[in-house]
């Protein structure tokens, strides 16, 4: 059978470190995750203009993480945090590229920021910085490798990632100091941690449109495979 064509979104970085010029980056496990789900990665410049062609020629859209944040001027009127880091080239893409994913009803995943940013292009509200208002015993920016797991979460029962992963807690892997505050109309929390955190979300009024504040793509859970084989499978 082909494979789907899953595009990826990427970060990008000023000049400096590995490059003299703008570079962009990702992982190496986004890609080979995928390709182990069944899939074949692409990577998406930032180009919003050319968002619409992208689709064209994609099966799926997974919205990735990275060093950046949402800036919250997208989703309310709060000024941004100082711990908040700022890359409106790469928001304006995702914002772009998600928004016309979810018209043409195309499977999303968005996985830890690339959650955030999928929430806020359903109209959900962020948290800026966990630790000023939520605080908590729970290190959501855990100090082991991310390739360990940090805490656990608790499963919607009812909800697409349920039935993905056919269980009711997982244990996942914690990089983020931003997450979800609040829900609106057609979006549903499908997990939460200890802590009552938002963990998960997902579009009830779209065929799979998925976020996910862990990084399934390090396989810390036997679970998080499942996640990313119904993503490839439902671009089929």
């Amino acid at each position: 059978m082909k494979r789907p064509v899953i595009g990826l979104t990427l970060d990008a970085e000023p000049a400096g470190g590995w490059s003299k010029l703008p570079w962009y980056a990702l992982r190496q496990n986004y890609f080979s995750a995928i390709v182990a789900a069944g899939g074949l990665p692409v990577a998406l410049p930032h180009a919003p203009e050319l968002a619409a062609e992208y689709l064209d020629m994609i099966d799926g859209l997974l919205v990735t993480g990275g060093a950046f944040d949402v800036d919250p001027a997208l989703w309310g009127n709060e000024k941004p945090h100082p711990k908040v880091t700022l890359k409106p080239g790469r928001t304006d893409f995702e914002l772009a590229v998600t928004r016309r994913a979810l018209e043409r009803d195309a499977p999303i995943l968005g996985i830890c920021g690339g959650q955030q940013l999928l929430a806020v292009a359903l109209g959900a509200t962020l948290i800026q910085h966990i630790p000023d208002e939520l605080p908590s015993d729970i290190p959501h920016e855990q100090p082991n490798p991310r390739t360990e797991p940090g805490h656990e979460v608790n499963i919607a029962p009812g909800t697409l990632l349920a039935r993905v992963t056919g269980r009711t807690r997982m244990a996942v892997n914690s990089a983020h100091h931003q997450a979800v505050k609040a829900v609106g109309p057609g979006l549903a929390v499908n997990a939460t941690a200890p802590d009552g955190l938002i963990e998960g979300i997902e579009a009830t009024g779209h065929r799979f449109a998925l976020g996910v504040q862990w990084h399934p793509e390090y396989a810390v859970d036997p679970a998080d495979p499942l996640i990313l084989r119904a993503f490839v499978e439902a671009c089929a």
